[in-house]
This record gives structure tokens, sequence and C-alpha cells, in this order.
């Protein structure tokens, strides 16, 4: 067994960095330490953190005391004014909440720390830190697989006890860059259909982390290869899976060649369309089957946003009608695309089907994009999308009335309806094609397409 005690301080200890001591000083709480009951042990994500050097600007700590421990967070939020949450009575687990960190506090499990470590999903998270000695205690070895960059499981028994833990396990893998020990990975692929068994919420948690992440791509395929994807996403292949892979690679080649867009990818979405970026739905809308109808079942099982789910669903669509697009059969392009206007060919075909696409795909062009190059689709047949939708200017990819539906009722004597949607699109249409450019036109264009 490895030692498990080190009272070297955290200072000296060798894995340290010196920009990593935030979470083991306590000078950086949001609490002082004489609050902080001598028993008690600084746990987890924050010990496994500070050892690999790794920063955030939010403190997330968690404590484990063998008693006391919903008291002692109770009096440290009333000291400060903080928020304070029971998490869970029965096991003794509240949370304090303070401006710019959390800290919660849990009853030590079993009858002593070692007992408790050893209750944890991987050994890199069943490290404990005493703030006041300095000393880790670490009876798993997990210092020694924080340097061999390898999450390993504690026991198979323990990632049955929450099977959540099973996909964590690659979760964690993408968020720090380690590998996953071969014994774990069997015991998972063992246990993976009890993955089932979760809270939707829970698993679309860890799913979302995997999707909005370069490393994630990876461990997506590992994940779906040990059977942690089927139950969830059943519709995902090995093709899909393939194209998941290449997502980066295909922002990365989007962003060479325009490097608008290749900001435009970077950007966090989340205040803008509510959803994390545009890599995170391409790979989302990877995943999901080609049916609207059944994409949107799976979406909504695993409890995504309305924005997420409304994100993904666009992508679909618009991808089937570029596909179609890029195929010879203008019957399928039309079906596809809803198009009811009058026959057109060449150019002005071609024009018409773009206006469409952009229509459907609105803020997410840039996720489509990325969508077509990993799905194989040439740089060339996407080019002039690409360029017109980075021309705000353009027509086709950023219509702006010419005339509102108030102007058109009024001029023609119409009412509301169906009527002045479709001569809003035709006049819309008009314009793309260079047949008219004012106001005036517009209406005039209307009045001859309501008489033909």
């Amino acid at each position: 067994m490895p030692n498990a005690q080190c009272p070297m301080p955290y200072s000296q200890f060798p894995m340290l960095k010196p920009q990593s001591i935030s979470a083991l000083s306590p000078e950086t709480w949001p609490f002082a330490l004489e609050l902080l009951p001598r028993d008690a042990y600084l746990v987890g994500g924050a010990v496994r953190d500070a050892l690999l050097g790794r920063q955030s600007e939010y403190l997330d700590l968690d404590f484990v005391l063998p008693e006391k421990a919903l008291r002692t967070a109770r009096q440290i939020a009333d000291r400060y004014k903080a928020g304070f949450v029971v998490l869970d009575a029965k096991r003794k687990i509240a949370r304090v909440v303070f401006k710019d960190a959390t800290a919660d506090f849990a009853k030590q499990e079993g009858a002593n720390l070692e007992a408790d470590l050893r209750r944890r999903d991987y050994t890199i998270n069943a490290i404990a830190y005493h703030p006041q000695t300095g000393e880790f205690i670490d009876p798993l070895g997990g210092r020694e697989d924080l340097q061999r960059r390898l999450l390993r499981m504690v026991s198979p028994t323990n990632l049955a006890d929450d099977p959540l833990r099973l996909l964590r396990a690659y979760r964690q893998a993408a968020q720090l860059d380690f590998a996953i020990d071969s014994q774990t990975e069997a015991a998972i692929g063992q246990l993976a259909p009890m993955l089932c068994q979760i809270a939707a919420e829970r698993v679309r948690m860890e799913f979302s982390y995997l999707l909005d992440t370069a490393l994630g791509d990876r461990w997506l395929g590992a994940a779906w290869q040990n059977g942690l994807l089927q139950y969830w996403f059943p519709s995902a292949t090995k093709d899909s899976l393939a194209r998941v892979a290449s997502i980066e690679t295909a922002a990365a080649t989007l962003g060479e060649n325009w490097p608008q867009l290749k900001t435009e990818l970077s950007q966090n979405l989340r205040d803008r369309l509510k959803i994390p970026s545009y890599l995170f739905a391409a790979r989302l809308a990877c995943l999901l089957s080609p049916e609207i109808n059944e994409a949107e079942m799976q979406l909504m099982r695993l409890k995504f946003s309305r924005a997420e789910i409304g994100a993904a669903l666009r992508l679909l669509r618009s991808r089937q009608m570029l596909l179609s697009m890029l195929e010879p059969n203008r019957e399928t392009t039309a079906k596809v695309t809803g198009e009811t206007t009058g026959e057109t060919t060449g150019e002005t075909s071609k024009t018409r089907r773009q206006y469409f696409l952009f229509r459907e795909v609105g803020p997410m062009f840039p996720a489509l994009a990325v969508l077509a190059i990993a799905g194989k689709i040439p740089i060339e047949a996407i080019s002039q999308l690409c360029d017109r939708y980075l021309n705000r200017q353009d027509p086709v990819a950023h219509p702006v009335p010419l005339v509102a539906g108030k102007e058109i009722m009024a001029a023609l004597e119409i009412p509301r309806g169906p009527e002045v949607g479709r001569l809003l699109t035709e006049i819309q249409l008009a314009r793309c094609e260079g047949l008219i450019s004012t106001p005036e036109e517009a209406l005039e264009f209307a009045r001859k397409a309501l008489i033909e």
C-alpha cells in the first residue's frame, strides 16, 4: 500500500508549481482558517488540481469532517452572510456560497478518513490535505497516478455505486488530458449498461462537457466503443463518431481559409445564443438521428435546453438542405428546401436554394460549415456560402426587408394571411436575384406577383 502520510509542507511538495497553491493556501479562501475544525480535511478536485498546478478564477472547495459538518457550514455562512444550502440532509452535506467560491462540508463516510477516501471514484480524487499541518493523506497512490497522468478506479464496486462515475472517467480524462487505466476501462465496459439508471440531467452535464472541449472528441469515441453512448444516443455510429473526431480539424481548416470564421468558432455563445459554442452544437448534431422528430426526442430525453435543442435541429435540417443542394437532382432539392416559386434554372435556382438554406440555418451557419467539412464535403463546395455569410451586406445570407407585411396589406388591400408571407418571400428572392432594389420596386413586384 502506498504511504498514506506525507508530512511535507505543500510549499515543498515536488509536484506543486508556484502558481498552484491557491486552493491549498487558506489565505486565498473566502473564510478564515480558524473557523475550520482541526479534524477537517480538504479533499477531491481542489487538492488534485492544486497538485497539478491547475488554476481557476472560482474556488470550489470540498471538506470532510468526522462530525458537525452542517453546523460548521452554518456558522461560516452566518459569519460571512453567505448563502447556505443543505445538499443532502441524510448524509449531512451542506454548501456555503460566496461571491467567487463555494465550500462544501460533508460528514465523513465510514469509520475514519481513509475509509471515506476508499469510497471515492478515482485515486486522483482520493487525496486529502490537512490545511493546518500541510499533511497529505493518500492511501491509494493518487499522487503517483497524478505524476503518471493516469485515471485509475478505486474499485469496480465504487463505480457501480454511482454509475455516472463511468461517464465521468471520460470527462475527467478530457478535462485533465489523462489516460485511463486499462483495468478501469475494462470495468467501465462491463458496467456500462448501468448508466441508463442515472437521471438524465446528470448524464447530460457530463456529455455537455465532452461536447464542448477539443479533447472530448477522442473520449466521446472511446465512450461509444465502451458502450456508454448507446442508450442515450442510439443513433450514433462509427461513422458519426468519426465526424465528431474530425470537428476540430474541420474548424481549423475553415479558420485557415477564413480568419473571421476562426474567430467566430472560438466564441462563447452562452450570452448570445444560449449555447456553449458552435463546435458543441456541431458535435451534438453528429450523435443524433437524421430524422428530425427522432432527434428531437433524443434531445428532450436528455433534458437539453430549449436553445440547445433548437440549435441542433437547425443544424440537422440545414445539413439535409446542404447535402441536397450538392446533388444534381433538382427535384429533391426543391422538396427539402420547401421552395414553391416558379421555375428557375442555373444561377437563379442556385441563389434561391442558398437563400432558403440561410433562412433555415440562421446564426448557426459557422457550425454547419464545420459539419460540412467534417463530413468530407470539399471546401470548394461551400466557399461561396462562407463568403456570403461573412459579407453582412449580402442579401442572400443576411436579407433586410425592403417592405413590411403591413405595407403590402395596405398597398394591395389584402388581409393578413399566408399570402402576405408568400409575397414577402418572393420580394426577398427577387432582391437576391437583382430584380428589385427599392421599396417602390418591391411593392410593384408584389402587385404583379399577386395578379399572377
